[in-house]
């Protein structure tokens, strides 16, 4: 064992929990950024529809609490803290309270599986900043290793999409349509990391473990400047042109997200679904990898491996685990 750890640190981007978080928690996302106070009120209305509550922190939650039932019974016993990017509770807060209680030495896991400046490096911002703000005795957090290829998370999305095929008429399954869709982000900064590589090859994984060859990776909640390119295509384009094909149903798997998002509960259950049932599309959506065995048992791995460097690496497909550390560089916002 050559990893002195005492803690693991769950790092989320966080969310509002009632109606008078809505309008704090936007300005902390989006200070800093050229974003219009018109679109800031747009989106809180996104909010509005489900009493200012995003499922992310209660999500976070119930993995928190499966992963301490998981290490409790298996190991390693390391207690769990939860800290978030935009809202309680924050990662300075976190930091401070692990740093009483005299952790010294944490694990980060980011509840994202990819590779961008938004997914990876802006996290590890984020904690050098709490921990200025804390102070010199902030504990140090070493971040886990990205997870994309990893047989868990494959394995989790994998039976996610096998349940939503199985709300399609058998009849109609061979034919059915697979949207894997994923966080849209500039291309700006898309060219500067393996972002949608990394996406393409989660989607090959999961389509290959269901047997549908009838998959295509598409992009949601682009913001910002519509002068600017994002990933494409969107959501919403992809289905009106599925529609223009003759498609009847699709299942729309979001393997960009580990848990639900508003992003996810708006832009897919709301928006999308009511395009899909405007344009006479059966749209059927698979659920996050979220608390499934196999991805939760996949966290305990990723704790394991970084204890202890003899420890198999888990990774599937066409190219091995991600490195540790983020080489110099790498994922540059723009």
């Amino acid at each position: 064992m050559t990893g002195n750890y005492d803690a693991l640190l769950v790092i989320s981007f966080g969310g509002p929990e009632g109606r008078d978080d809505v309008m704090p928690f936007l300005e902390n996302v989006l200070r800093g950024r050229n974003v219009p106070r018109e679109r800031m009120l747009d989106v809180a209305k996104h909010y509005e529809l489900f009493a200012g509550v995003s499922p992310i922190n209660g999500q976070n939650r119930k993995l928190i609490a499966a992963l301490e039932e998981l290490l409790e019974t298996k190991g390693p016993r390391l207690p769990i803290y939860f800290g978030n990017r935009n809202w309680h509770p924050l990662l300075a807060d976190t930091l401070a309270k692990m740093r009483d209680d005299g952790v010294r030495q944490a694990l980060g896991f980011v509840t994202s599986a990819y590779s961008s400046y938004s997914s990876c490096r802006q996290y590890l911002e984020d904690l050098e900043r709490a921990r200025a703000a804390v102070g010199p005795d902030a504990p140090q957090v070493e971040k886990l290793r990205p997870f994309y290829n990893h047989p868990g998370f494959i394995e989790a999305n994998i039976a996610n999409v096998r349940v939503a095929l199985e709300e399609i008429p058998e009849a109609r399954r061979a034919e059915t349509q697979l949207a894997f869709t994923a966080h849209s982000i500039p291309l700006s900064m898309a060219e500067n990391c393996d972002y949608e590589a990394q996406l393409r090859e989660t989607g090959r994984l999961v389509a290959a473990g269901v047997g549908n060859t009838n998959w295509q990776l598409v992009f949601q909640s682009r913001s910002g400047s519509p002068r600017q390119p994002w990933l494409e295509p969107d959501i919403c384009d992809h289905v009106r042109e599925l529609k223009a094909h003759g498609a009847r149903d699709l299942v729309i798997a979001p393997i960009g997200f580990v848990s639900d998002h508003m992003e996810i509960i708006y832009d897919l259950d709301t928006e999308a679904r009511a395009l899909c049932q405007e344009l006479g599309v059966n749209p059927v959506r698979a659920a996050t990898a979220g608390t499934h065995p196999a991805f939760i048992a996949m966290v305990r791995e990723l704790i394991l491996e970084r204890i202890d460097p003899a420890t198999p690496r888990g990774a599937i497909g066409r190219a091995g685990p991600r490195a540790d550390t983020c080489r110099p560089g790498c994922c540059s916002p723009s």
